[in-house]
């Protein structure tokens, strides 16, 4: 017996899949002409982090993990390093250009374009790599850095790219992946100096991370609407489907940033006057409390005017 409503849902899929899918990807590994792995792959990494992980980590004290972050972050950043230039490399041998590059039923026929497959591939496959982000800060106890906006990001991406790579592996697929990485040789290189505490203090770049992930979805949005509005010989759902998904990023990524730098940055700056003025009042309020202002000499007690005022109050 199904669970109501999955059947239908996977007789649909199924039959898209089996009209539309890019034959040359379709049942490469992640792929597996089925969603199914990837959703339980999404599910067990959600279970672990918001339920499993933190209780199964409350009574015991914080991994450190740095050796294992510095060759996972390292990795990570020569990965990116890797398909960045691939995707440059692969896409100018297949004659892409930068503003429209097709895909169509002709792209699969082209065997300059399996190149651009495979690395999509790789791309696609780093998704999956990068849920340990997550798994490593439950593992560290940096539970705060477990956002709404974190598990999100990383459990959309995974899924977005199956079904770019099953169904659009090739065309304008290219660019977002190709910036996105770009992005990501600055932000894991980051993350494994950070780790060493003595360079920790030394990174000033952190804030400029955000700045170039926001960037990045401006210039990526621009790019597919251009797209859309030019008429690329590119499928419409794949249009549509990175437009809403740049618009939902750029909402997300911009309501972190302002609430980590903007207001974080003007809360403090109001917490430092207060404290200045605290100071202040502080400092002069001991002067007259001993004396050495300059025109009460003698034992404040026995000053009349002072004495009369300290009754008052």
């Amino acid at each position: 017996m199904g669970v109501p409503g999955l059947t239908e849902v996977m007789e649909v899929i199924n039959d898209v899949h089996r009209k539309y899918a890019d034959p040359r990807t379709k049942d490469w590994f992640m792929l597996f002409s089925n969603p199914v792995p990837v959703w339980l792959l999404t599910a067990a990494y959600l279970g672990f982090v918001m339920w499993l992980g933190p209780r199964l980590m409350r009574d015991r004290k914080p991994f450190s993990l740095q050796t294992f972050m510095v060759v996972y972050n390292i990795g990570l950043v020569i990965m990116s390093v890797y398909m960045f230039v691939e995707l440059l490399l692969s896409t100018s041998a297949a004659g892409y250009k930068w503003l429209c590059s097709p895909y169509n039923e002709n792209t699969w026929k082209n065997p300059l374009e399996q190149r651009v497959a495979n690395i999509l591939w790789y791309y696609t496959i780093s998704k999956a790599i990068e849920l340990l982000d997550t798994v490593l800060m439950i593992m560290r106890k940096k539970d705060s850095q477990v956002t709404f906006l974190h598990l999100f990001h990383h459990s959309t991406m995974l899924n977005i790219w199956w079904w770019v790579q099953t169904f659009i592996p090739g065309g304008q697929s290219w660019f977002s992946a190709c910036l996105n990485c770009l992005v990501h040789v600055v932000m894991y290189l980051y993350y494994g100096l950070a780790v060493i505490p003595a360079l920790r203090d030394k990174l000033w770049w952190k804030k400029y991370i955000t700045t170039f992930q926001l960037v990045q979805f401006v210039i990526t949005l621009s790019h597919t609407v251009y797209t859309y509005m030019s008429g690329c010989d590119f499928p419409l759902w794949g249009q549509y489907m990175l437009m809403g998904y740049m618009v939902l990023m750029l909402v997300l990524f911009g309501n972190f940033y302002v609430q980590s730098y903007i207001k974080k940055k003007s809360h403090c700056q109001h917490r430092k006057k207060t404290d200045s003025l605290s100071t202040r009042y502080a400092n002069g309020s001991e002067h007259v409390a001993n004396g050495s202002n300059g025109h009460i000499n003698g034992n404040l007690k026995d000053h009349p005017h002072v004495n009369g005022a300290i009754k008052r109050n």
